[in-house]
């Protein structure tokens, strides 16, 4: 019997080239991976890249788009780890030629995999940065309201919290929500095409595209 993992969220990022398509076509390549089920997609929002112009790691760049996907997975966390390295090579990212906090052309980032722990050098589950980065807890706090990080049972609520308590935080700039994925232009295997994810909820508005990004 195959053991389904619930809740799994993926932090996606991108600041290269139309963004806002790259987001939406990693999130309708994640839910065509086998064995995953996409159940909400977070809005999406801006950010400044990290680190900061005071951090002298800091790298030139445009600011990123960022959102966090929430699914239920019957794979395990490495299983989903090579799938979604898989994705971002299809996507465009080149691991073996980037900036260690350089721009990127799509970034998935596995930060929750059910109430499942991993401490290895290829995979941290939860994502050890999590508490640390408003971008990550702003969306993942909208579709995992009440949400606790398994192990130390940390409320994502209370870290947004302390986060802001401990001194200003990022600039976060809400862009809008993905109205579709349009994918067409990538090369595609043959096969069955899972149904596309809902990305609206009622009472959520439908934002004008301008300039590639989605806004009021």
């Amino acid at each position: 019997v195959s053991v389904v993992h619930s809740p799994v969220l993926l932090g996606l990022g991108a600041n290269v080239g139309d963004a806002m398509t790259q987001l939406a076509a990693a999130v309708e390549l994640i839910g065509e991976l086998e064995g995953v089920t996409v159940e909400e997609v977070s809005s999406v929002y801006a950010t400044p890249p990290w680190p900061p112009p005071d951090d002298p790691r800091h790298v030139p760049q445009d600011d990123y788009l960022n959102l966090v996907v929430r699914a239920r997975a019957d794979i395990g966390p490495e299983t989903l780890l090579a799938a979604t390295l898989e994705l971002e090579g299809l996507l465009g990212r080149d691991r073996s030629d980037e900036q260690r906090w350089g721009p990127r052309s799509i970034d998935i980032d596995l930060l929750v995999h059910g109430d499942e722990l991993r401490d290895l050098p290829e995979l941290t589950v939860p994502h050890p940065r999590i508490t640390q980065r408003a971008f990550v807890l702003v969306p993942l706090l909208e579709v995992w309201p009440g949400g606790a990080l398994p192990g130390d049972g940390t409320r994502i609520a209370v870290a947004l919290s302390r986060l802001a308590a401990g001194g200003p935080i990022e600039d976060i700039q809400l862009v809008g929500r993905l109205e579709e994925a349009p994918t067409a232009h990538l090369a595609r295997p043959d096969g069955p095409i899972a149904p596309a994810a809902g990305f609206l909820r009622p009472g959520l508005e439908v934002f004008k595209k301008v300039g590639g990004i989605h806004r009021f």
